[in-house]
């Protein structure tokens, strides 16, 4: 009798992308400069199961957006391992891969109809489908995410922004995909419209059992819609947690401190324990733990030993004075 042992959709194991920033050659040699490299993610590990999201957090600059493009194929990485398998559990390439990006007044072709838009992915997968064949999957996508059948010849200027975001989710589900990404997805919206997408997103990837990466710098979109939290800082791991634990129980200073900055619309009043100006240079991280000039736990072991991610209760905290 054979086993079914149930294996994630992905995958990423060390996965590092190593930017040159360094002057021209000339200059390098007339100056005897040394190439300089930003390590903008340096050796991330994290999983995600089918039906399930994956929410990655953090600063500006973390490397947040590196590593969806880098598992989406838009670039390729420096170092590391990418596996994506399809529901069957191989990793062949009948698994597909769609990604919501973050505005989507530029994501789209300002010249092509939505019906044109929407089905791109099933033209450039099936070349063999018939026009009405292909009519008819976008009306049906499109009423999925609450558009009509009346928006198929508009063009995307006819469109709010939030309208333009269902258009890009009904482009992202015409190829049944396995995993979709979500590149701050509700940043170029209103307020008022942010709720109706994330719900929208919720509701087509319990539909869909869609394993979901989905990428924000807002910890409140984060709670509402994800599983499990990854939390990174400067182009590392810091944190891995169920969203439950994360939010009631953070173990790393610099998790803390994100949920700290979250206003208390009770008091009015932010309390940090960390000194949110201070952000270290990409080009030149501190040694050791690149967070303790920040971090008000840290000693002389910090400043020395760089932490690597070790389980704790149901966490993964890459810290050597967890909370």
């Amino acid at each position: 009798m054979s086993v079914i042992i149930e294996q994630p959709t992905l995958e990423v194991k060390e996965l590092r992308k190593y930017f040159d920033c360094s002057s021209s050659w000339l200059e390098r040699n007339i100056y005897s400069k040394h190439r300089i490299y930003i390590k903008a993610v340096d050796g991330i590990s994290f999983t995600i199961e089918q039906g399930k999201t994956f929410g990655l957090v953090g600063e500006s600059g973390c490397g947040k957006t590196t590593v969806a493009r880098m598992v989406a194929g838009l670039i390729k990485p420096t170092g590391g391992e990418i596996t994506i398998r399809s529901e069957r559990g191989d990793a062949s390439g009948d698994c597909q891969i769609q990604m919501i990006f973050q505005d989507p007044y530029s994501s789209m072709n300002p010249r092509w109809r939505i019906v044109d838009i929407v089905t791109e992915p099933l033209r450039e997968s099936d070349c063999r489908m018939h026009k009405t064949a292909l009519k008819e999957k976008a009306v049906e996508l499109l009423k999925s995410v609450g558009l009509s059948s009346d928006d198929l010849y508009k063009f995307p200027h006819q469109f709010s922004g939030g309208q333009r975001q269902r258009v890009s989710i009904a482009r992202s589900l015409s190829v049944n995909p396995n995993l979709l990404i979500c590149d701050e997805p509700t940043s170029a919206l209103d307020v008022s419209v942010q709720a109706q997408i994330l719900n929208l997103i919720r509701k087509i990837q319990t539909e869909y059992n869609l394993a979901c990466l989905f990428i924000s710098h807002d910890l409140a979109v984060v709670h509402h819609v994800s599983d499990y939290v990854g939390v990174m800082y400067l182009g590392r791991m810091c944190e891995i947690s169920d969203n439950y634990t994360l939010f009631q129980k953070a173990k790393h200073p610099y998790t803390k401190m994100l949920l700290e900055a979250i206003p208390d619309l009770e008091t009015s009043e932010l309390k940090m324990s960390a000194n949110i100006s201070d952000i270290p240079n990409p080009i030149n991280p501190p040694g050791g733990c690149a967070y303790h000039p920040r971090c008000p736990n840290a000693d002389s072991r910090c400043r020395k030993e760089q932490p690597i991610l070790r389980k704790l209760g149901s966490s993964f905290v890459a810290c050597h004075h967890p909370l």
